[in-house]
Order: C-alpha cells, then sequence, then structure tokens
C-alpha cells in the first residue's frame, strides 16, 4: 500500500484536515497510509519537512496543502486550484492521473470553481497588487505560494509522485501586509502580544486584518469539502513509474 505525505506549513490549514491540533514538524499519521506533517512557512521548512517524510518515514508520494494568493484578476477567494504545475527554480509538473481522480471526487453544483493552472514559488509574502502581477507576467502563473516547489523539488529528486491542492485566500486586490509575517508563530498561528504591538504602531491596520479574515475563512471551506469528499482518493497515488 503506497504510503502519502500531506505537508501543510499553518496550523489553520492542518485544522482543514484534523480537528487535532497537531504538533508543528513532526510527521504523524491520519490513517494507516496517510501522514501529516506542519512544515512552517516558506521553501526551507517545506523541503526539510518533505525530505524528512520521503526519507525517513518513507513515504511514496507528497501533496502540498493549503492556501495561496491570487496573481491573475479571474480568481477570488475560496476558488480551487489543483495546479498541472510548480513554477520554481525549474517547472515541476504535477501527477496528471492522480489530480484529475481528486478533482472528479468533487460534486458538480458543490459552488467550488477549479482551475489547473499554474502555482508559482515566492520567498516572502506577496503583500502588494503590483508584486502580484509582476510574479504572474514572469511565470504566467494564476497564483503563489510558498512551499509547493520546494515539497515538489523532493518529490521529482526522488521519482515519487506529487501534487498541489490550494485555496485561493487572497485575491490580487487584497495582499496581506508584509509586517504581519512578524505577529506569526513558526507554524503559522498568531502571536497576540506581538499582533497587538504591530497594531499599536500601525504597522498593521485594523481594517487591513478585517479585509483579509474572509478570504481565510472562504479558502478554509473550500479545503475542507476538498478532505470530505476526496480525502480517500488523496490517499491512494499512482504507482511511481519503474
Amino acid at each position: 500500500m503506497s504510503r502519502v505525505g500531506i505537508i501543510v506549513a499553518m496550523q489553520a490549514e492542518a485544522r482543514c484536515i484534523t480537528a487535532q491540533r497537531l504538533p508543528f514538524d513532526q510527521s504523524l499519521p491520519l490513517r494507516e497510509n496517510f501522514f501529516i506533517r506542519i512544515s512552517g512557512m516558506g521553501g526551507v521548512a517545506a523541503q526539510r519537512a518533505a525530505a524528512a517524510l520521503h526519507g525517513e518515514q518513507h513515504m511514496d508520494a507528497l501533496i502540498s496543502f493549503g492556501v495561496a494568493g491570487a496573481l491573475q484578476e479571474d480568481l477570488q477567494s475560496g476558488d480551487l486550484v489543483l495546479p498541472d504545475s510548480i513554477v520554481g527554480d525549474r517547472i515541476y509538473p504535477t501527477d496528471v492521473d492522480w489530480r484529475m481522480r481528486v478533482e472528479q471526487c468533487l460534486p458538480v453544483g458543490a459552488g467550488i470553481r477549479v482551475v489547473n493552472r499554474a502555482v508559482a514559488h515566492s520567498r516572502q509574502v506577496q503583500s502588494t497588487a503590483a508584486g502580484k502581477r509582476a510574479l504572474a507576467a514572469a511565470t504566467h502563473a494564476c497564483a503563489v505560494d510558498m512551499e509547493s516547489s520546494a515539497i515538489a523539488a523532493v518529490a521529482a529528486d526522488a521519482g515519487i509522485p506529487f501534487i498541489a491542492v490550494r485555496a485561493i485566500t487572497d485575491p490580487v486586490q487584497i495582499s496581506p501586509p508584509a509586517a504581519l509575517m512578524g505577529a506569526l508563530q513558526p507554524d503559522g498561528s498568531v502571536h497576540f502580544a506581538r499582533l497587538m504591538a504591530l497594531l499599536l504602531k500601525r504597522s498593521v491596520g485594523l481594517g487591513e486584518l478585517l479585509r483579509l479574515a474572509p478570504g481565510m475563512r472562504a479558502a478554509c471551506a473550500t479545503l475542507k469539502s476538498v478532505i470530505r469528499h476526496a480525502e480517500t482518493e488523496l490517499g491512494r497515488p499512482p504507482r511511481p513509474a519503474a
């Protein structure tokens, strides 16, 4: 039986998969052949988690799961991206058969819009519309995250299947302020004292946070729907080519 490792950057993304609060940077089974690990944000953390899942836990396939920012105007909060490729230091294709089987599990008329365009890598949070548009022009990707490229690279080096499941939080016009990253703990949860300090210094505005919250709720609702309808297929990757 194939063993699948699913990597999320943040606790909020993990809660879309399980109600259990998971320890940071540890591999835990969701069921016999399906493991999850909270990596922390960014490519370095994601690469470390992917390498641990494959090298130490002997995963046969990897999934990048979580939220993403829109790079193209037609994407809105809650849209689901099952990308055909990840654009990082090179272009990493995702497994077509596995991705299509997951998509086919989603019920017609459930209100989830699915796109299969590329997701780009970024080393930092894209905090402006101008920055997002520039990245879209450079990569031709529809969305951006900070982890999928690193996970795809580990899978490519190991010769094992890989897919990404990413729900849009922020459309092009609304972006998380870069300063907000200073209020996050390694597992992506909020350090409230740091957040209050940022608010008091006006490094982050309350209005900005209020604009971001509905997008995160929409993205999490989409990710929970994916798990509800397609968890079995997520745990059934194709066998790697001999």
